[in-house]
């Protein structure tokens, strides 16, 4: 299954005035990075996907994340197909962009 497009689109915009964007297309979804380090993702299972440190109050759109039966520490997801309204995709994503900001920067490969 494919990322959601109008999603990433979405996310895009709302991280193009962000220093340090790269994006990756990876395990069927695409990650926004920034500085190297990957904040938000568009999944595959068509959900959007956030990284918060593992103390952090998740967002009640939000529930922890899974992959091959395993949950993912510092990572959340929405219900996939969710529709979000901007407020909400805004909300969701500025914790994660917060965090990642205070990793220092990873060197480029």
């Amino acid at each position: 299954m494919a990322y959601d497009e109008v999603l990433a689109e979405r996310v895009r915009g709302l991280l193009a005035d962000e220093s340090g964007l790269t994006e990756r297309a990876m395990f069927g979804g695409l990650g926004f990075m920034l500085d190297g380090h990957m904040a938000v993702a568009a999944g595959s299972r068509r959900s959007l996907m956030v990284r918060v440190p593992e103390e952090a109050d998740v967002d009640p759109l939000l529930r922890p994340m899974e992959m091959r039966g395993r949950v993912m520490s510092g990572w959340y997801e929405t219900a996939p197909d969710v529709d979000l309204t901007d407020a909400e995709l805004a909300r969701v994503v500025a914790p994660s962009v917060a965090y990642v900001r205070t990793l220092p920067p990873k060197a480029p490969k």
